[in-house]
């Protein structure tokens, strides 16, 4: 799926002389090169301020916090995503109210927030999958009615755009992740909390520091969750290369596109006008079946996409499915009552979607050749 040997062969020196000027300094927490990350990051995202952090998952638990989310409280979150979406709710006591999704984007479904909103929702998070902005005009009018904050979760659509904005910048607040298989990516866990709420930079700057505002001197209770100077040093590096990288991951989709739309039973991503798709992943449905809410339907028959998977594996082919279990089924949640059927969309795109590979260094022969096996894969019973 990807290929990280080949993006460090590229920038092999750069990255050497990057860590070799961290060593030189031996400032390893809170230093120059963090803060110079920050200062870059918010200027890429179209924030203010940027609060370098531990890990993706620590960014929106801390967001949340900083935004008044405690023990007891509600936030809303789209169904089909990544655990940690929902997990960091948790964290802090509070309880996630799973919404459903859009069928074409995978994004938080604008319709389904308002009926799930109570006297306790406290937050909504808006999560731009796979490198696509959701539809947040409308999320934003329904928050802004209610005197509820949104936080972007964008953990994988870092540089991604909604009608000329940047994904991270129209929320209180917007949440990064750089794990190393994002398209900004760490040689480790980072994280980063991009807003233009100076008040809140701070206080978020104290938070990722046990609460200190001066030395030895903490205000509240807080986390140790800093990003180091040695990852924000390859962040650095990484982040000159970003325009290039992303316009590839472009041609890359656009070549899948041309190769794939017109084959019987694959659905291909899907852009909106007015949003531009950073593909952290390239994700297809395939012959899906309406309804289906596990990964096998009520015949005990598996998922379409988990055979397609299956043939593509028998070919040296890599694929993933994200998500095969949407957040209000998973076992975590099991005591919230979610049951099969009650989000339908989330449920179906659960069984339907894969994802193939997609990064900068990929050739068009051998993007070709991927194409040509998920073809064949699809079509095989046909």
């Amino acid at each position: 799926m990807l290929d990280l040997r080949a993006q460090f062969e590229t920038i092999a020196p750069e990255i050497r002389a990057a860590i070799e000027e961290v060593l030189a300094a031996q400032q390893f927490v809170l230093g120059p090169q963090g803060d110079a990350l920050e200062r870059e990051i918010a200027e890429a995202c179209g924030a203010r301020y940027a609060v370098g952090l531990a890990s993706g998952t620590e960014a929106i638990e801390l967001g949340l916090h900083a935004c008044g989310v405690k023990a007891g409280d509600e936030v809303i979150v789209p169904a089909f995503t990544f655990i940690a979406t929902g997990s960091a709710v948790s964290a802090l006591g509070a309880r996630p109210v799973f919404a459903d999704i859009e069928p074409a984007s995978f994004n938080l479904d604008p319709d389904q927030i308002e009926a799930r909103i109570t006297p306790r929702t406290r937050a909504i998070v808006a999560v731009h999958l796979f490198g696509l902005a959701a539809n947040m005009d409308p999320i934003l009018a329904v928050a802004e009615k209610h005197g509820i904050p949104v936080i972007e979760d964008n953990a994988q659509s870092f540089g991604a755009t909604y009608r000329g904005r940047k994904t991270g910048s129209m929320g209180r607040l917007g949440c990064l992740s750089f794990y190393p298989s994002k398209n900004l990516g760490a040689y480790g866990d980072a994280g980063m909390i991009v807003t233009s709420d100076e008040k809140l930079a701070a206080r978020l700057r104290a938070l990722r520091n046990h609460g200190q505002t001066g030395q030895y001197l903490s205000t509240e209770r807080g986390w140790n969750s800093r990003l180091d100077e040695l990852q924000a040093a390859i962040l650095r590096v990484k982040l000159r290369h970003m325009a290039d990288w992303t316009a590839k991951r472009q041609a890359h989709a656009q070549l899948y596109d041309s190769l794939l739309r017109d084959v019987p039973g694959i659905v291909t991503p899907r852009v909106p006008t007015g949003r531009e798709h950073v593909y952290y992943l390239y994700t297809i449905r395939v012959g899906g079946r309406a309804g289906g809410y596990t990964r096998s339907n009520e015949k005990g028959n598996e998922a379409r996409s988990d055979l397609v998977q299956q043939r593509l594996k028998e070919r040296g082919v890599a694929s993933t499915v994200y998500y095969p279990v949407p957040l209000h089924l998973q076992p975590l949640y099991a005591l919230l009552g979610g049951k099969p059927g009650d989000l339908r969309v989330s449920e179906r795109a659960s069984r339907e979607v894969l994802s193939i590979p997609i990064y900068p260094e990929l050739t068009s022969g051998q993007i070709e050749h991927v194409a040509h096996e998920v073809r064949d894969a699809v079509l095989r019973d046909r």
